[in-house]
């Protein structure tokens, strides 16, 4: 099963739309932060879709500020990162994640991609979907959950 994970889109309603219409058959949606306005009014024209958004530090809403979920047997673990140090080190993030027996940690924050395997740990970053801080187009990320375990990868918006 497929998860959509996207952050930092900074006010750019159109590319929330891009995401979405580029998975017509995904369902989930996680966000992780910098954006939740838009985010908010986005979720009102696909009342079919799920979203779980986390605050940012660019944000006011009522998201929380990290969020656990359990999605097709996979345990997640949301932030956008600010709170946890997620530019100098992903040490915090992935105790939180381990602390809330999540086998799966995602961030945003540093407007820069990034996936690994960290102890049994899936940790992913879907980068920028509007400002990317790492010489890399726009992204967001999937994660495919299966009976095999966890996956994922970046895509780049075009």
């Amino acid at each position: 099963m497929r998860i959509i994970v996207f952050s930092d889109t900074h006010g750019n309603m159109a590319v929330i739309d891009k995401i979405i219409a580029d998975n017509p058959f995904s369902n989930n949606f996680l966000f992780l932060g910098d954006g939740l306005k838009e985010v908010e009014i986005v979720k009102l024209k696909y009342p079919d879709k799920n979203f779980y958004c986390v605050l940012g530090n660019c944000d006011k809403g009522d998201a929380p500020e990290e969020q656990v979920i359990n999605l097709f047997g996979a345990k997640i673990y949301m932030a956008h990162g600010h709170l946890l140090g997620v530019k100098d080190s992903l040490e915090q993030l992935e105790a939180n994640a381990r602390a809330n027996k999540a086998n799966v940690a995602l961030f945003g924050h540093t407007h820069e991609r990034y996936f690994g395997y960290e102890g049994g740990l899936f940790v992913l970053n879907p980068g920028s979907a509007s400002q990317p801080a790492d010489d890399l187009p726009p992204s967001y990320a999937f994660i495919d959950v299966g009976i095999t375990g966890v996956g994922g990868t970046h895509i780049d918006i075009t």
